[in-house]
């Protein structure tokens, strides 16, 4: 305890008077600030000045590949060229399949187990930690596990399909066939985050009270009537939550699908931000690739705030 005290006399000594009376002076809120300002300027130069070079870039014609070539600006000709190509709209298409599709049964699924979990049978814990397994791969291990699963003569994946249907496991492949590759990258997604999609849920239906249901049960509701009178309409902002967060990640998903399909075969599951790879580091369109972040960040943030105010409308009924 001495030895603290003396060496705090001791900063107290090694602090300039100035420095010192001037921290002597502030509010609480002005201490506040200066300790949290520092790590908010840091935080505010790494994501605002990438986000304002983007932009500045979006409008010239550089290239990555020729630094010391002379930059042209070419005003809003990458913005134009954009929203009128069709490899960008087709892109945006299998997008859009591909977060409509793994959302749609990420949330059946998610919600479905978060519910049994709910229950808390017999090992409930156990299946809950086992469940949450996958979520807590990286996406490049994610990637590389299941294309080792999907190869056709020694693929887990196809002799598992082959017991199930008698067909041949070498008769199909699931990456390289154009009708089952969107189906590949949406079975991994699916299996990858259905638990994080649980886990929300399970908050979700963990915080509606027991007296509810209690008073359901005297009032002779069904439990098909609790679900959807009760349950349901209660864990809905959770769900919404978590249909907001899988969105906007599988919106800009990359390194699973470039792992497992590099957008191949041919351009069947070439999302946007596969499209963006090429543009930026296979053509070296640097410009051109900045104005197509640019487009998908703006649409992603748009459609974005939408959700959150559905979402607020919900949460305030």
């Amino acid at each position: 305890m001495a030895e603290k005290h003396l060496l705090l006399s001791q900063l107290a000594k090694a602090t300039p008077p100035t420095v010192a009376s001037r921290v002597r002076g502030l509010s609480d809120r002005g201490i506040t600030w200066l300790f949290i300002g520092p790590t908010m300027a840091i935080l505010l130069a790494i994501n605002i000045f990438p986000l304002i070079w983007a932009i500045t870039l979006s409008f010239t014609n550089y290239r990555a590949n020729r630094p010391n070539a002379p930059i042209k600006w070419v005003g809003l000709a990458h913005y134009t060229d954009i929203l009128t190509d069709p490899d960008v709209w087709a892109g945006m298409q299998v997008t859009a399949r591909f977060v409509v599709t793994t959302i749609a049964i990420e949330m059946l699924l998610g919600f479905a187990l978060a519910y049994l979990i709910d229950r808390k049978f017999r090992s409930h814990g156990f299946w809950t930690t086992v469940i949450l397994i996958p979520m807590m791969l990286s996406p490049a291990v994610v990637g590389n596990f299941w294309t080792f699963l999907y190869q056709p003569q020694i693929g887990l994946f196809n002799h598992l399909i082959s017991f199930i249907t008698g067909v041949p496991p070498s008769s199909f492949t699931m990456i390289g066939d154009v009708s089952l590759a969107p189906w590949s990258i949406v079975i991994v997604d699916v299996w990858m985050w259905t638990p994080y999609v649980m886990l929300i849920c399970l908050a979700g239906l963990r915080s509606i009270p027991n007296d509810i249901y209690e008073a359901a049960e005297v009032d002779r509701a069904s439990a098909w009537r609790q679900f959807w009178s009760i349950t349901l309409p209660m864990a809905l902002p959770f769900i919404m939550l978590a249909v907001l967060f899988r969105g906007i990640e599988n919106f800009k998903m990359f390194d699973m699908v470039n792992l497992l399909t590099n957008g191949g075969p041919g351009s069947t599951t070439e999302l946007a931000s596969i499209t963006l790879k090429r543009e930026a580091f296979e053509k070296w369109r640097t410009g051109y690739a900045s104005a197509l972040a640019i487009v998908l960040f703006v649409t992603i943030f748009g459609l974005g705030n939408i959700y959150v105010k559905a979402l607020n409308r919900v949460k305030q009924r």
